[in-house]
């Protein structure tokens, strides 16, 4: 197949297609294999800031951004789009989806505001957060409803004095603690809630209850780690759901388990993360990737999982996360199947330009 790049974006793929004189060809030798850049959501990778244990979902992973010989690491090891997260606890704030090179935080911010993380444990005061966010987005909408029923009252008695008013009506100001809320519910915003069992999935649906708004899981594995128990209902949803490439225990027995494969055969979005936040991590993600692969998760589905569904779950579908027509041009070349421990990374473009690796035009 020919991919034709341009100005940072694939332009057209397929067989066969003609080249014009004068454009640089790249000729791969056989065997070599070309995927997306893998996207990985969340990390904390670079980062350096801490946290608190409450609700400041107003708090920006942005504001912590700035461009260091860190962010090389990702590109070293494939990884071409990272959605980072703010430290802490309760809900710690908003997450930041950049590109791993930049001279500026500005150059590097791909989308702010990528989601909201939300801790989810099986405490009142995790549901608290949660629900008292919402409550106080409520008690701000009769507060406004107030002053405006008060702003018409006056404009109405000012008419009948037959008094002349150019008074516009301003609403009191949000605490900005608040709109992070009214950002869910009207849909410019979603969340990320890490659970760590099945009992802590039940008090999250507790605390939603009937709010509408987007949310999907972080599921960090342990060894005998028990939320195989919500597998269909979250499947059901349809939701995201970020987990390491790792094989569990049922509690109790030595009987393994591949969650990515069961919950993926559910009907959840499966996001595949690296088994640690480190290079360490970073350096044998695909060959862990490959692991479950041969234990059971279907290979388009862990593809998928580590490009496609990453980026559609950071609102980036449209522009990353698969080798499509008009999408940035964020390429891998390896020397082989990737998910082979024996097969190593050749080149990585970023933006239609390489930057790792060794290319002959």
């Amino acid at each position: 197949a020919v991919i034709l790049v341009e100005d940072g974006e694939i332009v057209t793929m397929g067989q066969d297609l003609p080249v014009e004189r004068g454009i640089p060809v790249i000729e791969l030798e056989e065997g070599q294999v070309v995927m997306p850049g893998l996207v990985n959501p969340y990390s904390r990778y670079g980062m350096s800031g801490g946290g608190y244990n409450d609700s400041r979902p107003q708090v920006m992973a942005s504001a912590e951004l700035y461009p260091s010989a860190a962010y090389k690491v990702f590109l070293e090891n494939g990884v071409t789009t990272v959605g980072q997260y703010p430290a802490g606890q309760g809900i710690p704030g908003q997450a930041v989806a950049v590109r791993p090179k930049g001279e500026t935080a500005g150059a590097m911010i791909v989308e702010d505001s990528a989601y909201l993380k939300v801790v989810m444990r099986n405490s009142s005061s995790a549901k608290r957060n949660l629900r008292d966010g919402f409550k106080k987005a409520d008690d701000h909408l009769k507060k406004v409803a107030k002053e405006r029923e008060k702003f018409d009252k006056a404009q109405a008695k000012a008419k009948a004095d037959k008094k002349k008013s150019k008074a516009v009506f301003v609403p009191p100001a949000a605490d900005p603690r608040i709109q992070p809320f009214f950002d869910l519910r009207e849909g410019k915003l979603r969340a990320l809630v890490s659970i760590r069992n099945a009992a802590s999935y039940a008090h999250l649906v507790d605390a939603v209850g009937e709010e509408d708004f987007e949310w999907h899981l972080r599921v960090p594995l342990t060894r005998d780690i028990d939320v195989f128990h919500v597998t269909e209902e979250v499947g059901e949803r349809g939701c995201f759901v970020l987990m390491e490439p790792l094989i569990t225990l049922v509690p109790g027995t030595l009987r393994q388990r591949n969650l990515p494969a069961e919950f993926e055969r559910a009907g959840a979005k499966l996001v595949l993360l690296p088994r640690t936040d480190s290079k360490a991590g970073f350096e044998s993600f695909l060959e862990d990737v490959g692991v479950m692969i041969g234990a059971g998760l279907d290979r388009k589905a862990a593809v998928r999982a580590i490009t496609h569904n990453p980026a559609s779950f950071m609102g980036l579908g449209e522009r990353l996360g698969s080798l499509s027509e008009g999408k940035r041009a964020n390429l891998l070349i390896f020397s082989g199947d990737p998910f082979q421990p024996d097969t190593k990374l050749d080149a990585v473009m970023l933006d239609g330009k390489f930057v790792s690796g060794d290319m002959d035009q």
